[in-house]
């Protein structure tokens, strides 16, 4: 038996292998890095390809497409990953979207027909990622042990940092060279990359997957036990809406409130993109920090103040007179913020049940991707009538109200990281 044969069969042990030297979580973090970098250059080519065959407002909508099916279908797909299991789940929507991808490609390379393809596109990415993000929550728990989890958000967290900086290059670099089409293609060949390294990785049988028969229940019931599994759990009932009150007080003012803030300060595009920046290497130092630790002790309150502190940094965002006070207050925002969203999906892997993690990373998922964002138009409404220092303020409550679940809920603020 190999050590990696060794760190996939002891669940919960401290012999198994470190997740950074593991090479079957190294074959997975490699399928998920070529995974992310496709959808960054995919986003790229998408947008830039709507934009050349319609108006500014119909590439609009062309962009906006994926997140109705991202947010009606996701909790399905968190069903779907539980009853047929993670991996096969992943592999599945990354062959699927491979092929939407180079197919469009193609097409685009022949002719040029307008914005339904590209909107059939969209559409086609926004369901399949209503069941690959759930899957991709379950994954790590079939791959490694629960001592480990920690570890692999880490990595998880800086193939995502890798991913956003060096995917827009390159989508921005495969349009200077041959047009949408041939970002498409670059997309698609990346996304493609991840499959065969996913059918490499071996998965372990966790105890409670006997527990699961599809035959006997259907998916309305494996639903609906889910969300009453979540509501009556200690930590992850209290753990969700923690969740849900940092994320909606951190997508408004970070993402059209930024725009705004630097268009007002008169800091322009190249400002808000060292803002950015700076938010990215804070977050990137979180995720390394994990990488390197695997476990933080204490974590439910660690992520507690890392949340509340993360608030107070957001809201005085909006009162920082110069760039540079910015980006050093963005690199602590993405920072705190970095590590308490480390820490929350390390809790959730490792407080769930592995019979409900599809379902449980489902939630998750829908409030910080799908619901989370509905915020947006609010919040720039909100500036355009009250101003940048109340919105950002109340967002900066909001975000509070998470951490102070976090810490006053006993079971969420005892909650600990396996050893």
């Amino acid at each position: 038996m190999t050590d990696s044969d060794i760190a996939v069969s002891r669940a919960g042990t401290t012999h198994a292998l470190p997740a950074h030297r593991d090479p079957n979580v190294l074959r997975w973090l490699g399928a998920y890095t070529s995974s992310m970098l496709g959808d960054s250059i995919y986003y790229i080519a998408l947008s830039w390809a709507a934009v050349q065959a319609g108006t500014p407002a119909q590439a609009g909508v062309v962009m906006s497409v994926s997140a109705v099916p991202r947010a009606v279908l996701m909790l399905g797909g968190g069903v779907l990953a539980d009853r047929l299991g993670p991996r096969r789940v992943v592999i599945g929507s990354d062959a699927v979207r491979c092929a939407a991808v180079l197919a469009v490609a193609a097409l685009l390379s022949l002719t040029s027909p307008g914005l339904w393809p590209l909107a059939l596109l969209a559409l086609v990415f926004g369901t399949v990622d209503a069941v690959f993000m759930p899957a991709v929550g379950a994954l790590p728990a079939r791959i490694t042990c629960k001592d480990q989890l920690a570890r692999v958000q880490g990595m998880r967290g800086l193939a995502i940092r890798f991913s956003n900086v060096v995917g827009a290059p390159l989508g921005g670099l495969g349009v200077a060279l041959g047009g949408a089409a041939t970002a498409f293609t670059l997309a698609g060949l990346l996304i493609a990359v991840s499959v065969p390294l996913l059918v490499s990785v071996r998965v372990r049988k966790l105890p409670t997957d006997d527990r699961v028969d599809t035959r006997e229940t259907s998916a309305w019931r494996d639903l609906r036990e889910g969300l009453r599994y979540i509501r009556r759990h200690r930590v992850l009932a209290p753990l969700m809406l923690a969740i849900a009150l940092g994320d909606f007080g951190f997508v408004g003012p970070f993402n059209v409130g930024l725009t705004l803030l630097a268009d007002r300060r008169g800091w322009g595009a190249s400002g808000m993109g060292w803002i950015l920046a700076g938010f990215g290497v804070g977050a990137g130092a979180a995720s390394l920090l994990l990488t390197v630790r695997g476990r933080l002790p204490r974590a439910g309150l660690v992520a507690a103040y890392a949340i509340l502190g993360g608030s107070v940094a957001i809201g005085a965002l909006a009162f920082v007179p110069s760039l540079a006070g910015a980006v050093g207050v963005a690199l602590l925002v993405g920072l705190l913020a970095g590590l308490s969203g480390a820490l929350c999906g390390a809790l959730l892997q490792t407080q769930a049940d592995p019979a409900y993690l599809g379902r449980v990373t489902a939630v998750s998922s829908l409030v910080s991707l799908g619901l989370a964002p509905l915020s947006m138009p609010f919040a720039a409404a909100a500036i355009g009538a009250w101003g940048l220092g109340p919105v950002y303020v109340v967002s900066a409550v909001v975000c509070g109200l998470g951490g102070l679940v976090a810490l006053y809920v006993p079971g969420l603020r005892r909650a600990e990281l396996p050893r």
